[in-house]
């Protein structure tokens, strides 16, 4: 009977976003009235729900950081797609697009989801916590991406304006193809369990060390002293423990490390996952309680290989009538604009706003279950992709295009861009964060939305 109720429940994340894409055939490159305007955003508005869904579903299956990746890169490659689509067919007046989106994307991720994230994540424990090594890799490549792609055509001489020559374009393109590329093997290899949610111990108490050692009682690998060593008697009673022991020698020296990891290798893919130390009695659980729909589904079984390829396939529809109908509601957010005397390239925020609302409401559920470092995989990511697949794409679209492809920034926009970068490495090298990081990165974005509209 629940699982009845679950399936009538779910069905409008099959039937949404079909109806979306077809709505997107019908009234594509048309005049449209308001009301079927209010129609296709009312769409828009479900199949960005119905993204969310699919994402989690496929990155249970598959699980992290492979979830978040698919996402980013879904998101990011149709993105890619209309903005090429767009400057071909647009003319002069789409010379400064792919600039103009992504840099609305770069700030949207790496303030407005990141900062969104943190706020969540310490409303939530009092302080949120991720693991510093993966997320700090992850900045200074977003950042490199961000400098090499956007800020460098500002100062090079070979052209006139803020663009590269064909020989730079194509250099920016490579290293930022490969530079991404890297980052994906790191993030899903031998690196993989830096962008894993970090569990959290529980605070020590009056009775207990520091380390998570009771004076006068067991030693840091919950051992007495005297007693057998971990991974002798222990591991032979119980193959696992010598693992987990094994696991706590090797991450002793990483400031993200906790005292006892186990949840980490066999349960980092389960937040609600407790800890137990080794050789110890019942487990403890590792914080405050989630909510009952959302504990059910993390530690329900991992959907079937036939429900994960129909979700990834659904997750693609969705995502194509995110961006379509997106593009389809832009001559409207045109018209408001210049009604509210806005610059026109305040729409490229909007649309940017819009074809990103799938992986904000991933990051903000993830941040609210205790996820926080899936939440800052997919706003960095995101970030990442966009310049990393953008680049080369327009590099290989710019043999047919004609005139100038404008991708330095202006002055008050590095600005900006500088903040960002300043604001989130202060943030992660702690590897935790409390309300006050989660307000500034949020008001970097507020600062960027107020300056696009008010330059």
């Amino acid at each position: 009977m629940i699982a009845a109720a679950r399936s009538r429940m779910h069905l409008w994340t099959v039937v949404v976003p079909l109806l979306a894409v077809v709505l997107l055939v019908l009234t594509w490159n048309r005049a449209l009235p308001g009301p079927v305007v209010a129609v296709v955003a009312f769409f828009l508005a479900g199949a960005v729900l119905a993204a969310v869904h699919h994402a989690e579903v496929v990155a249970h299956k598959v699980g992290e950081p492979y979830g978040s990746l698919v996402l980013a890169v879904a998101v990011t490659v149709i993105e890619v797609a209309l903005i090429v689509t767009l400057m071909i067919s647009g003319g002069d007046k789409t010379q400064a697009l792919a600039r103009d989106t992504v840099f609305a994307a770069v700030m949207i991720t790496c303030n407005g989801i990141l900062g969104l994230s943190l706020l969540l994540g310490a409303l939530h424990r009092g302080v949120a916590s991720f693991n510093p090594e993966g997320t700090g890799g992850a900045l200074a490549t977003v950042a490199t991406l961000a400098t090499l792609g956007l800020v460098v055509p500002t100062f090079t001489t070979s052209r006139p304006g803020p663009e590269f020559s064909p020989a730079q374009l194509a250099f920016a393109a490579v290293a930022s193809l490969a530079l991404y590329l890297l980052f994906v093997m790191v993030q899903t290899g031998r690196h993989r369990d830096y962008f894993l949610p970090v569990p959290h111990a529980a605070p020590p108490g009056p009775s207990t060390a520091p380390g998570g050692t009771a004076p006068g009682g067991t030693a840091p690998g919950g051992t007495a002293p005297g007693s057998a060593a971990p991974g002798s008697a222990a591991g032979a009673a119980d193959p696992a423990a010598g693992r987990h022991t094994a696991a706590v020698t090797a991450t002793a020296d990483r400031p993200a490390a906790v005292t006892d990891t186990a949840a980490v290798t066999d349960s980092a893919d389960r937040p609600g996952a407790t800890d137990t130390a080794i050789g110890s009695g019942p487990a403890v659980e590792a914080g405050p309680a989630v909510e009952a729909g959302d504990d059910v589904e993390e530690h329900a079984d991992p959907p079937s290989k036939r429900a994960a390829l129909t979700s990834l396939a659904l997750l693609i529809v969705a995502l194509v009538a995110v961006v379509g109908d997106a593009k389809t509601v832009s001559p409207a957010l045109e018209a408001g604009v210049a009604a509210a005397n806005l610059p026109p390239s305040f729409v490229g925020v909007l649309i940017a706003l819009l074809v990103l609302l799938p992986e904000t409401l991933a990051a903000a559920r993830a941040a609210r279950r205790d996820r926080v470092q899936i939440s800052l995989n997919l706003a960095l990511g995101s970030a990442m992709a966009s310049i990393g697949l953008t680049i080369p794409a327009i590099a290989v679209a710019s043999i047919w295009l004609e005139g100038p492809l404008l991708l330095g920034l202006g002055g008050t926009q590095m600005a900006l861009l500088a903040l960002t970068a300043v604001a989130g490495v202060l943030t992660v090298v702690p590897g935790r964060a409390t309300l006050l990081q989660g307000g500034v990165h949020l008001v970097i974005l507020g600062a960027f939305i107020f300056l696009a509209a008010s330059p």
